[in-house]
């Protein structure tokens, strides 16, 4: 499976980490295919760093809980995969401290300033196509809709 993450700014295509991060995945696909992303926005995008979304509370931009809120259960981190560093590209899951993941989800500008992510954030897949639309997205896009295309 791939996802098509499409913004106001265009499409980000993802390949999955399937192998090294099955849950992670499975969970990120199940949302997506009931549409908890849709009308969401990237309400955390800090240049060199980051882009973040996935948080319910980011329909309304003025709420005071943006970037607070999840899906209502948390999952368990994945880090012991081969593919488990933070990269250009790389989409990984958010998180208030170890096994508290649930819909939040960031995509990294580049490795300058990632390392100390590694093996404390899953790694679950990476852009493929579209990365130079994360270097574009800034805080308050629109994430239109995250389709998942079956391969």
């Amino acid at each position: 499976m791939n996802a098509l993450i499409k913004t106001e700014k265009g499409t980000l295509k993802v390949e999955f980490y399937d192998k090294d991060a099955p849950k992670t995945v499975a969970n990120f696909v199940k949302l997506a295919k009931e549409g908890y992303y849709d009308g969401l926005h990237f309400h955390r995008v800090i240049p060199d760093f980051v882009i973040q979304g996935g948080c319910p509370y980011s329909k309304d931009l003025s709420d005071p809980r943006v970037g607070t809120g999840g899906p209502g259960y948390a999952i368990d981190c994945e880090l012991d995969g081969d593919n488990q560093y933070h990269d250009r590209g790389v989409l990984s899951m958010a998180h208030a401290g170890r096994n508290t993941g649930g819909s939040q989800f960031f995509i990294c500008h580049s490795r300058t300033n990632t390392a100390h992510l590694d093996r404390n954030h899953t790694c679950f897949g990476k852009v493929v196509e579209g990365v130079d639309l994360v270097d574009a997205i800034q805080q308050g896009d629109l994430i239109e809709k995250i389709e998942i295309v079956e391969k």
